[in-house]
């Protein structure tokens, strides 16, 4: 049975705690826990570094980690974009929360949109994903290297020191600034990362039955199996959270029940390469869904240019 005292671990960060917060409420609600935060300041948030530079995939989760390792923390939630591909063997997903918005947002100054936006004008993003789409639209604007909080993000913009940025549109929901958002961007534009809009929430390996209960409180399956099926593309290529790589599945009533509808990316950050492919299949096989799509990704060119961007 779950403790009726329990220690969350999540980064120290506005963006993170209020994450956190949505966790903690359901566990209290729902059982009755009592919930201690234990905030944890991981390497991502010590430099101002490009994710590529200081290793992108997992930066921001294994110090949040470590907290169940040294069992000084019960459980660990983190955004499941940044959760890495890879199986640890040490962790089980106990809950993928019901997503948010996975869409990404543009906050520009005087509210403009991105094609109001005029030729040269600077956009602030720190993903290699933003930045491939963003040029691949040709709309001749000049992107730039950006870190920080959504705070710093936004401030920049009110400051005058960027024209806009683009964050994501669920962290602005979590923290009450959706109303900043200038444009919501379609799929269509930009396919947003693996996982973004979701939180997955972590428990050490031995505690089997705390993943069970965790489970019950707050897992949607449709959101596991889309973020799944996503997931299984980024691994299929063999890439990184910080790739070029987008991914947005959906699942939704088809002619024979539920059905999975997948959709792909991979780009070159200057914009002069981008493969977008699709798929479908059932909820129920969304891992081999992804991984199908990522052969067929693989197949048509974007293995060679992911080898090419990692040197």
């Amino acid at each position: 049975m779950i403790s009726s005292k329990l220690r969350l671990a999540t980064r120290s960060s506005a963006l993170a705690r209020t994450q956190a917060s949505v966790v903690a409420a359901e566990l209290a609600a729902k059982l009755g826990a009592e919930v201690e935060m234990v905030d944890v300041v991981s390497e991502g948030d010590r430099t101002s570094a490009s994710l590529a530079d200081i290793g992108g995939q997992g930066v921001f989760v294994s110090a949040v980690r470590e907290t169940l390792f040294r069992h000084t923390a019960d459980l660990a939630v983190h955004s499941l974009k940044d959760v890495p591909t890879e199986d640890d063997t040490r962790v089980i997903l106990a809950a993928v929360s019901k997503r948010l918005d996975p869409r990404d947002a543009l906050v520009a100054r005087s509210g403009l949109t991105l094609g109001e936006l005029p030729a040269g004008s600077t956009v602030g993003t720190g993903s290699l994903r933003r930045r491939a789409q963003l040029n691949a639209l040709g709309l001749g604007l000049d992107v730039v290297d950006l870190r920080g909080n959504v705070d710093s993000r936004l401030r920049k913009v009110a400051d005058g020191e960027l024209d806009a940025v683009v964050v994501a549109r669920a962290g602005l929901l979590r923290l009450h600034r959706e109303n900043e958002a200038s444009e919501v961007l379609d799929p269509i534009l930009m396919l947003p990362a693996p996982g973004q809009g979701a939180l997955a929430v972590e428990v050490a390996a031995a505690q089997a039955g705390l993943a069970d209960d965790v489970r019950a409180v707050f897992d949607c399956p449709s959101t596991r199996a889309a973020t799944a099926a996503e997931r299984a593309v980024l691994r299929t290529l063999g890439a990184g959270c910080t790739a070029p790589v987008g991914a947005l599945a959906d699942v939704g009533d088809g002619d024979d029940g539920l059905e999975l509808w997948l959709r792909a990316m991979v780009g070159v950050p200057d914009g002069s390469w981008t493969l977008r492919l699709s798929a479908t299949g059932s909820p129920t096989d969304a891992e081999s869904v992804g991984a199908g799509l990522g052969r067929q990704l693989l197949a048509d060119g974007a293995g060679e240019l992911l080898v090419e961007l990692a040197r």
